[in-house]
């Protein structure tokens, strides 16, 4: 019997010793947080905040408790399992009703906040050297993060594409960030 799992720990000798929050902004689909949680949750975040109508379950986008039924609090729990698969349950799931209001605490707290968007302003990803705290911000599946956002990011980091596709799946971006994040490369 071949045993094709390796743990975690085997691999601290890559890790960036950084500390990471995602800001997940106006993310309208349960399944893409369900994906960001899970892969968040492989790289050491150490929080996901929803903000904006991205589905959680406790908030509403008024910062008031979402007061749900219980048979829609168990269907968003199902759909978010089903891609999150347990991390739910392991990575905090914050909710912030006023996301200006956050980036200026996690500023103060110490945090660059790292857009992750397409402009004329961003950095390539590979060629961004992050600092020992970050908070990267992720903007809608459609529009992408707003001009307002942007201005408040201390800098913006794009992925570069080869393909005819502008852009990847918010999900699947958020990964290849947080995976460039995480993982000192050159050793």
């Amino acid at each position: 019997m071949y045993n094709f799992c390796m743990r975690s720990r085997e691999f601290d000798r890559y890790r960036r010793n950084i500390e990471v929050i995602v800001l997940a902004h106006n993310i309208r689909s349960v399944q893409n947080v369900g994906s960001i949680l899970r892969t968040a949750e492989c790289l050491g975040v150490k929080e996901v905040v929803a903000s904006g109508y991205t589905p959680n379950l406790a908030m509403r986008t008024d910062g008031s408790n979402l007061p749900l039924l219980p048979h829609v609090r168990a269907k968003l729990q199902k759909e978010l399992h089903r891609s999150a698969l347990g991390a739910e349950e392991i990575v905090k799931l914050g909710y912030a009703s006023d996301i200006m209001g956050k980036i200026l605490e996690l500023k103060s707290d110490g945090y660059e906040i790292v857009g992750l968007e397409q402009d004329r302003r961003s950095v390539a990803l590979p060629e961004y050297k992050p600092p020992r705290r970050v908070a990267l911000l992720l903007g809608e599946e459609v529009h992408g993060i707003t001009p307002e956002l942007m201005s408040a990011c201390d800098t913006l980091v794009e992925i570069p594409m080869y393909g005819q596709k502008e852009s990847f799946n918010v999900s699947v971006a958020c990964g290849i960030a947080l995976y460039n994040l995480s993982i000192e490369t050159g050793r």
